[in-house]
């Protein structure tokens, strides 16, 4: 069960008369909950209890303690909820979930379509349990509802795999479970159009997100760069395909590292004055983006040798007030000790053990 803490500052009451229940497992579908419980939802997580409960819980590093009942990877997503372990094949438990649906608002889900029946999570049998129920089901695959759906395997087989990295034979794959988020933040925004709508009158709803059409909504940029232009993207890097210098990452007179972001011709002017570089933003090969761009190799030579006579705090300083976007190389560890992040940093005691994480929701809201 959650034990009470102090509500931090940050989370919000607005949903504070929702029951919300939460089958879902791994990382999708508890963000979406937990969405909800910082938005003032009660928020109840439904575990198997002859799994041991979402499978993240034994998701541990080495520097975890073994014997623990959770992982830091369950914590990043299941804070502010209660936590039930309910066998659903079992007629005591069913019933028990049954008596919470009966009176819930909405139901977070992610199983296979054959495990639904068996569990008593069909549509049909919701609906007549809970007519005004609004059903959120993340899925895999829109044409292959059967097959489960892992974040790596998805980030292949929609392109994601083959964009980053260094090269062909140097992939690396997004460092979180980019296509889970993109997929969650599409059920929060599925299930508050559907909860408006019953507000206004109309009944309960399902609305199903599957992680590959999460996935390709977000190639964004890179999708109409295919079909508009052709243009297949290859690994980069930290590069961008249509902007030169952005992407650039420049080690500094103190070891530190900085990254450009310049999009403009009149950014790249004030960088080369900056760097004490006048005649580059005059050379034809650099004098446009598309110049820039079609010369990236050289131009970053010339602007490696320049970044590498200032320390790197003094040279950030120098870049963003003259309007030159830039910024440091952080590790999480650096970027965690922000006023930012500190800011956002919430704990949480769940199991008995002292849990901490970045707040899910970065919007704050301010009523008139």
């Amino acid at each position: 069960m959650r034990e009470k803490v102090a509500r931090h500052p940050y989370f919000s009451p607005m949903l504070s008369d929702l029951l919300v229940i939460e089958t879902a497992g791994v990382l999708a579908g508890p963000a979406v909950g937990m969405f909800f419980a910082e938005e003032g939802a009660r928020v109840v997580k439904v575990e198997n209890p002859r799994s041991g409960g979402d499978v993240t819980r034994q998701w541990k590093l080495p520097e975890e303690d073994p014997s623990a009942s959770l992982s830091a990877y369950f914590s990043s997503v299941n804070h502010g909820k209660e936590h039930r372990f309910l066998d659903l094949k079992q007629a005591h438990d069913r019933a028990e979930f049954d008596a919470l649906v009966a009176k819930a608002d909405v139901l977070i889900s992610n199983h296979l379509a054959k495990d639904a029946r068996k569990l008593g999570l069909d549509r049909e049998r919701l609906r007549a349990l809970n007519p005004a129920l609004v059903h959120g089901h993340i899925s895999g695959y829109v044409n292959d509802p059967q097959r489960p759906a892992y974040d790596v395997v998805l980030q292949a087989e929609t392109g994601y795999l083959s964009m980053t990295g260094t090269d062909r034979e140097h992939l690396a794959k997004l460092p979180v479970a980019m296509i889970d988020i993109l997929a969650a933040h599409q059920l929060k925004e599925g299930l508050l159009l559907a909860l408006l709508h019953r507000a206004k009158g109309g009944k309960g709803a399902y609305v199903d997100v599957s992680l590959e059409e999460a996935a390709l909504t977000g190639l964004v940029n890179q999708a109409t760069n295919w079909l508009m232009a052709g243009h297949v993207a290859q690994p980069l890097g930290t590069l961008h395909p249509n902007i030169a210098p952005y992407g650039e990452v420049f080690r500094c007179a103190d070891g530190g590292q900085i990254v450009l972001a310049v999009g403009s011709d009149a950014q790249f002017t004030k960088l080369c004055e900056l760097v004490d570089l006048p005649g580059v933003s005059l050379d034809p090969r650099f004098t446009s983006n598309a110049d820039r761009v079609q010369h990236r190799k050289a131009l970053a030579a010339e602007l490696a040798t320049a970044m590498a006579a200032s320390p790197r705090t003094e040279l950030l300083a120098s870049l963003q007030k003259a309007g030159v976007p830039a910024g440091a190389v952080n590790t999480i560890d650096q970027a965690l000790s922000s006023p930012a992040a500190q800011r956002m940093t919430v704990e949480e005691m769940i199991d008995g053990v002292r849990t901490v994480r970045i707040r899910g929701n970065a919007f704050r809201s301010e009523h008139f």
